[in-house]
């Protein structure tokens, strides 16, 4: 009903493109002037025939007067000069000279050529045209007047052209009638359709550019997301990726321009595979997979496909998701610690107090007993009692808020002076003389890293490897190196069994450990301290000089050559006067060769 109220009162059909904004008047000006073009080009079009028509009478001598071809030539021009030399004028301004030009003319001309026509020949189809022109490009008033103008003028020829009250008249009259009514309802359901259509025509214009800025937020999400999000078709051709996929795949070197294919690398080939195995059987599949890349470390990823269309066309496309699993990882073990972490906290501080007590009250047993006996026990408590110390200040380490640098306040450190040092001190604190190789090969490698914070992260890794390692020479050894162009590589070997899976799996959450005096934070604190300066650890199980062992390496991004204090050593050499491509192989399994050291 409000739709049917508001075409009433719209002064014409192009109303209905009014929004109230720029987009909304642009749009209802280029419909309108398309449809002016139309009407223009199609009174051209009939001029230029009824022309001919004229210069073909009086040729043949079968019209009428000769001026009538001088008529239609000033018709002809008249629409020519409309059609190119008038700019449009919308019918929902007040009449113009234009509009008497366009259909005035018409409605004359028309007139004029019926009135003095000579023969069998009926112009009256001819009125039409200004009764459309008025009712599609202008309001109903216009167009119910151009059909009174057509009426009154058929009606004065049906009455002037026959006696009145005669049988002639009385059909030209009856005929005259039929056609005018004819002419209204032309000009009344012209209207009204064209009011519907201008209104589909503006739906369709909204739809349109709802549909154009939907699909820009849509691209603005895909490409702000962290998962990545691959188009590729039946051939393996990757048509598009977001820049998360992008990174995933190349890092920062993606190739705008060109198509990839997945069959490229071989370290995308089990993603080749699984869209694939998707084309083939037409359903979604997910897996967990692993990339592995030149410089860079790799990515264990969840990979999931999903399909465009039926399995079979043509057409079908795949969408591939690639989400990293360390960010998944990373917000389990928010939601797992968000719960404990305040309750650790608090329960360490609580703790603190007592165990200072304690360890206080032994101190004054200790002086007081002279029984070796009495002293052992003594001894036990202050053991336990600064194992209990530092478990307390693991957990407070771990609780306090630990933001990530990244604002230059970092010093730049030597990695090679600043592990020989550590490990040196490391060797003096420890029984792992001839048990420690260190080789160092970055010697122009510059770190940005704490130095605190790089020293503990590397006792904890030594300190782990000494547990579990044989205790024979050189069953472990600290390695740096090179690791691409902006990375350097720096890992802890040790000669220890393997790691069970069920280990693995939680090998860098809080609070696990294989064993029972352990208080499971070591490898935890050192991914949150790597984490928190751009570097990242992991394992693996590799073979040095013929003999398997574990690893546990970091890759720290490189900074800018700075000054640092740090004492110049010598490395700590393990018991063994060989050279190191000789007592350790030329190179660590799934890295490039080292240098000797």
């Amino acid at each position: 009903m409000a739709r049917e109220e508001s075409s009433q009162f719209a002064p014409s059909w192009y109303a209905a493109f009014e929004t109230g904004n720029n987009q909304g008047r642009e749009q209802r000006l280029r419909a309108f002037v398309r449809l002016w073009v139309a009407f223009m080009r199609a009174r051209v079009f009939i001029a230029l025939v009824l022309m001919a028509l004229q210069v073909f009478m009086v040729i043949t001598k079968t019209g009428g007067p000769d001026w009538l071809v001088l008529l239609s030539a000033v018709h002809l021009t008249a629409a020519l000069v409309v059609l190119y030399a008038w700019r449009p004028v919308e019918h929902g301004r007040p009449i113009q000279a234009q509009w008497l030009l366009t259909i005035g003319v018409d409605v004359l001309v028309f007139a004029l050529l019926q009135y003095f026509q000579i023969g069998s020949i009926n112009y009256t189809p001819l009125f039409a045209l200004p009764v459309l022109l008025a009712s599609i490009l202008g309001p109903l008033l216009l167009a119910m007047a151009t059909a009174a103008v057509v009426t009154l003028y058929l009606l004065a020829e049906a009455f002037m052209g026959a006696p009145l009250f005669s049988d002639v008249a009385t059909a030209r009259l009856l005929q005259a009638g039929l056609a005018s009514t004819g002419f209204f309802l032309v000009a009344v359901l012209a209207n009204q359709l064209s009011i519907r259509l201008a209104r589909e025509e503006a739906l369709a214009a909204s739809s349109q550019a709802a549909a154009r800025t939907q699909a820009q937020v849509n691209e603005l999400v895909i490409e702000s997301l962290s998962v990545g999000v691959l188009v590729v078709d039946p051939h393996g051709v990757v048509r598009n990726a977001n820049p998360a996929a992008q990174i995933m795949l190349m890092g920062e070197i993606y190739p705008q321009a060109a198509k990839l294919l997945l069959s490229a690398r071989p370290s995308w080939a089990h993603l080749s595979d699984l869209v694939s195995e998707t084309f083939v059987l037409g359903q979604a599949l997910e897996t967990e997979t692993t990339i592995d890349n030149e410089d860079r470390p790799s990515q264990r990823l969840h990979a999931r496909t999903r399909l465009t269309s039926r399995a079979g066309r043509s057409t079908g496309l795949c969408v591939l998701f690639l989400e990293d699993l360390r960010e998944v990882e990373a917000r389990v073990r928010t939601e797992k610690l968000a719960s404990m972490g305040r309750m650790s906290a608090a329960v360490a501080h609580e703790i603190r107090n007592p165990l200072s007590a304690i360890a206080q009250a032994n101190a004054l047993l200790d002086e007081e007993v002279k029984d070796p006996a009495q002293k052992r026990l003594t001894q036990m408590i202050e053991q336990n009692a600064q194992r209990l110390s530092r478990i307390v200040d693991d957990i407070l380490n771990v609780a306090r808020a630990q933001p990530v640098r990244g604002d230059g306040s970092t010093p730049s450190l030597p990695l090679d002076p600043m592990v020989r040092q550590i490990t040196m001190d490391w060797v003096r604190q420890n029984p792992a003389k001839g048990v420690l190789g260190v080789h160092l090969h970055a010697p122009v490698a510059h770190v940005e890293f704490d130095p605190e914070h790089l020293r503990r992260v590397l006792v904890n890794l030594l300190d782990n490897a000494l547990r579990h390692a044989s205790g024979k020479p050189s069953s472990i050894r600290v390695v740096t190196q090179p690791s691409g162009h902006d990375h350097t590589r720096m890992s802890v070997w040790s000669d220890g069994q393997p790691l069970e899976s069920s280990v693995m799996r939680h090998l860098f959450e809080p609070f696990f450990s294989s064993e029972s005096r352990s208080s499971g934070l070591g490898l935890y604190i050192c991914r949150e301290l790597c984490e928190r300066y751009g570097a990242q650890i992991a394992y693996q199980r590799v073979r040095l000089d013929q003999q398997e062992g574990n690893e546990f390496f970091v890759s720290i991004p490189n900074g800018h050559a700075g000054h640092l204090p740090v004492q110049q050593s010598l490395a700590y050499p393990a018991n063994d006067s060989r050279p190191y491509s000789t007592r350790f192989g030329p190179t660590l399994q799934g890295e490039p060769p080292l240098a000797p050291g």
